[in-house]
C-alpha cells in the first residue's frame, strides 16, 4: 500500500501528543540515553505526488528533555547546542520516495544532508470527523557534521559520548475534519 493510495493532497498538521522528534546516544559507549524535542513547528504537505510533497520542521533546541536536568543544561551551552546563539535545529525536505526522506539539517548554522528510512505505518478516521495517519523515519548521523565535538576520553578507552546519534521521529499527521471533508 502506498501513501497516495490513502492520503489524499492537503496540508497535514502534526499531532504533538502522539509524536516524538527524538534521538539517542551511546553514553560511555555501554548504554543508551534517549531524548527528544516536545517543541517544534512543522509543515507537512501531501502533494498530488511525492515529488510534489514535503516536510519542513523547527525545533526549539530549548525544548531537549533527556530525563536529566543536569545534562539538558549542558546540552544547552556552547558545548553543544549552543542555543543563546542558535535556538532552533531545522529539517528541510528536498526528496520523499515510498522509503526514505532526505532534507538538509542545520544545527549551529551548519547545514547538512540527511537521509531518512521512512516508514508510512498507516492511515485510519479518527472519531472527531478527521484523517489520522501514522509515519516513522530513522537516521544515524555524526555529530561532529555539526560541530557538536564535546567530549571527554574515559578510563579504559572510548569516550563519553558517542559520535554517532540516532535520530528517530514517530510521527501522526492529522487532516483536520473541515478539509477531510473536501478531499
Amino acid at each position: 500500500m502506498t501513501v497516495f493510495n490513502v492520503l489524499q493532497p492537503g496540508t497535514y498538521a502534526v499531532d504533538p501528543t502522539h509524536t516524538e522528534i527524538g534521538f539517542t546516544a551511546r553514553h560511555m559507549m555501554v548504554a543508551k540515553v534517549r531524548g527528544s524535542f516536545p517543541e517544534y513547528t512543522a509543515d507537512v504537505v501531501v502533494g498530488q505526488t511525492l515529488a510534489d510533497s514535503s516536510v519542513n520542521v523547527e525545533v526549539q533546541l530549548n525544548s531537549v528533555d533527556t530525563r536529566n536536568e543536569d545534562r539538558d543544561n549542558h546540552l544547552r551551552t556552547s558545548d553543544f547546542f549552543d542555543i543563546e546563539n542558535h535556538p532552533t535545529m531545522t529539517f528541510r525536505s528536498t526528496e520523499i520516495t515510498e522509503d526514505s526522506m532526505t532534507g538538509d539539517l542545520t544545527i549551529k548554522g551548519i547545514t547538512r544532508p540527511v537521509t531518512f528510512d521512512l516508514e508510512f505505518v498507516g492511515v485510519s478516521p479518527d472519531p472527531w470527523g478527521g484523517t489520522r495517519a501514522g509515519f516513522e523515519a530513522n537516521a544515524d548521523v555524526h555529530r561532529k557534521d555539526w560541530d557538536l565535538v564535546w567530549n571527554v576520553a574515559v578510563e579504559g578507552g572510548g569516550v563519553l559520548v558517542s559520535e554517532k546519534i540516532k535520530l528517530h521521529l514517530d510521527v501522526e499527521l492529522v487532516v483536520p475534519a473541515d478539509e477531510a471533508a473536501q478531499a
